[in-house]
């Protein structure tokens, strides 16, 4: 079965699901009084009968001694699978891993379906089926939930050439002074007995960088008809490999896989005498988004697989003081903790926390106030990215969820054949931070709790708007020295100065659909980046960090030489655009936004929604004008239309998560209002024009 929803970019490495940005629930109204009628359903429909007030009940109170009913069982089938005819591809959580031989047994028999993935001593399978073999399934007793088996991305940006603008960069030297790493190092601490554990595109265990510390190997690669593997023996899994100059890595002599060596690379100078531990748990896929384009791809199968293989390394014996997670995926504003469909992975790092193994992970490179899963959990530190100067730059994700900055721009580190690259991106300072734990540990032994305590109490702090974001210095966390005065960045981060060199705002063009409603200011948005202004002739940079789906991990091919990328973040744009304006500018030729950034919004999209990324595909041109234009017009056609105008307004930057939408209404909870309905197979006629005349048919100044 196909492939859905898989996001190929002209831009390049992200690591991090494809959750939505609107994680939250939307408020309960206030309980009706006894004398109200009920309200109207949101399709028009009336809670009672049709011209008739229903009078409100008031239930008898329960006996006072009475046993509280017990709450109704979460659906164990995730919303919008059963509707897939298509087929998904999906994690069938088990009760125990015994149950998998006999479900997986199961799964084999049911129509239209197929066991892609199933580990041993593990307590969950991987199936690929339709909605209704799916349902079907979900009926077994053994069988705790089914959700989609979503795609994580690595975080790093590339390097980005003018960093003039962006803060101060240096060598990887430079930013080992910066961090106070060189002070530790001189007082004999170096991660003497730790082990490192890198989770990525896998390791150059040659590479004369790492001189012999790469100790272990293992690869975990997701398969099927749309995924090849990156084990070195072409397998689901290799025990002893995650070799990243095998041929699968390579296309068109250009290595795909030099992700893991250079983060590893960078964990490695922080914490030279450590042993490094380096995990495979990406896929090549071939035809990214049906376009020919190649790209990587993590699954979160493959990712539970790996944290799963860190804790057995730990139970083991081996000292593993900490794991990175330079990958991400989804966008969150606050944590993520209660998020149902990332149960799995946070219970899997909470494991590992409580075994003693910190958990590092990337914030991403949005540059948004929130955090991509698994950064967006309370559980690991999450680290954005700063300058050598301590500015916060402005692709950085930003705000309360993060724990430390630490260097990530323009940051050279070990590639795969002996060499050495410059990239940027949160994925470059996550291992700072990643080594520095491991230096914790050798010098003052703790819970990884306490020791991130430590690190964030002594870094140096970076004010910007209302938070404090402490910068990693381990010269103050070790030896007790004195951390940096404070510095305060005002306004919170921006864009270089210099505007693109074409007009990426088509808000000059005349509207196919004129609109009356009064212009509203958006809310603030913490802060954005400015629209990629490359031509689809530009050649395509060297890995740089985009959203893909849900949890999806995606890198697309770079040229040998590749001039600096494009960073991919939300546009400047101050007008908002219809869903037939929309059509337009995604119709090659007719619009006035280029190729590259609508590819960049179209990635952040398919990550930030679960109705693009999982129900209906938009992650390309020609998808997203199927939406926009539907060639049958029905209620969820004209719903979904008028969702996806929406999110490219944001993405474009017209409008704010905090904008007032209705009454108290924001664009994030009317968003994620409307794709729960949507999910749930509804499409209720009042949403879709509350979107199109409150949303994208308003003029903010």
């Amino acid at each position: 079965m196909r492939l859905r929803a898989l996001v190929a970019m002209a831009l390049v490495l992200t690591i991090a699901p494809a959750v939505p940005a609107l994680a939250e629930d939307t408020p309960a109204p206030p309980a009706a009084s006894a004398s109200e009628s009920p309200p109207a359903a949101p399709d028009g429909g009336a809670g009672g009968t049709e011209g008739q007030e229903t009078p409100a009940a008031t239930p008898a109170p329960p006996p006072a001694d009475a046993t509280p009913p017990p709450a109704p069982p979460l659906p164990k089938l995730e919303a919008g699978l059963a509707s897939d005819d298509d087929g998904a591809r999906v994690i069938v959580e088990l009760a125990a891993p015994a149950e998998a031989a006999p479900v997986a047994g199961e799964a084999r028999q049911l129509p239209d379906a197929q066991v892609v993935l199933e580990p041993a001593d593990t307590s969950f399978i991987v199936v690929e089926g339709t909605g209704e073999s799916l349902a079907k399934l979900a009926e077994d007793p053994r069988v705790l939930s089914i959700r989609r088996d979503r795609t994580y991305s690595p975080t790093s940006l590339g390097s980005l050439g003018s960093a003039n603008s962006l803060g101060s960069a240096g060598s990887l030297a430079t930013s080992l002074q910066v961090i106070g790493a060189d002070k530790a190092h001189a007082a004999g601490t170096k991660g003497q007995g730790q082990t490192i554990a890198i989770i990525d595109t896998g390791i150059d265990a040659a590479h004369p960088d790492f001189g012999g510390k790469v100790v272990a190997q293992a690869c975990f690669s997701a398969t099927d008809d749309g995924a090849q593997s990156l084990c070195p023996n072409g397998q689901t899994s290799d025990p002893g490999s995650a070799d990243a100059n095998t041929a699968a890595c390579v296309h068109e002599q250009v290595n795909l896989c030099d992700h893991g060596t250079h983060v590893a690379g960078i964990a490695h100078a922080v914490a030279p005498d450590a042993d490094i531990v380096a995990i495979q748990v990406f896929s090549r896929i071939n035809d990214c988004a049906d376009e020919g384009g190649v790209c990587l791809t993590a699954f979160e199968s493959t990712i539970l697989l790996a944290l799963e293989h860190v804790a057995k390394l730990k139970d083991e014996g081996r000292n593993v003081a900490a794991v990175n997670l330079s990958l991400g995926g989804g966008l969150y504003e606050g944590t993520c903790d209660a998020e149902p469909d990332l149960a799995a992975m946070r219970s899997r790092i909470d494991d590992l926390r409580a075994k003693g193994v910190a958990v590092v992970a990337a914030a991403g490179n949005e540059g948004v106030s929130g955090a991509g899963a698994p950064g967006c959990f309370s559980g690991p530190v999450t680290v954005g990215a700063t300058g050598d100067d301590d500015t916060v730059p402005y692709w950085s994700n930003h705000g309360s969820v993060l724990d430390l900055f630490a260097p990530g721009l323009e940051i050279d580190s070990a590639v795969p054949g002996g060499g050495h690259q410059v990239y940027s991106g949160t994925s470059m300072s996550t291992p700072f931070v990643t080594g520095a734990l491991a230096l914790m540990a050798q010098k003052a032994p703790g819970t990884p709790d306490a020791l991130a305590e430590q690190l964030k109490t002594t870094g140096r702090p970076i004010t910007y708007g209302t938070v404090t974001t402490p910068r990693l210095d381990l010269n103050a966390a070790i030896a007790g020295g004195t951390p940096g005065p404070p510095v305060t960045q005002t306004p919170l981060p921006e864009e270089p100065a210099d505007p693109p060199s074409d007009s990426d705002d088509p808000s000059d063009e005349p509207s196919e659909e004129p609109s009356d409603e009064p212009s509203e200011e958006p809310g603030p948005e913490p802060s954005s980046g400015p629209s990629p202004s490359a031509t689809p002739s530009d050649p395509v940079p060297t890995p740089i960090p985009l959203p893909t789906v849900t949890v999806t991990v995606t890198v697309t091919v770079p040229p040998t030489k590749a001039a600096a990328p494009t960073v991919c973040t939300r546009g400047k744009s101050t007008k908002t655009l219809s869903a037939a304006q929309w059509a337009v500018e995604v119709t090659r030729g007719k619009g006035k936004i280029s190729d590259a950034t609508l590819g960049c919004y179209l990635g952040m999209v398919t990550k930030a929604s679960k109705v693009f990324s999982e129900v209906t595909s938009a992650s390309t041109p020609g998808g997203a004008y199927k939406v926009l234009k539907p060639a049958k017009k029905t209620a969820k056609t004209r719903l979904e239309s008028e969702l996806l105008a929406s999110w490219l307004n944001w993405a474009n930057g017209s409008v704010n998560f905090t904008a007032k939408i209705k009454e108290t209404a924001t664009l994030k909870t009317v968003l994620t209002s409307v794709e729960k309905a949507r999910l749930k197979g509804s499409a209720p006629a009042a949403s879709t024009s509350m979107l199109k005349k409150q949303v994208n048919a308003r003029r903010a100044a």
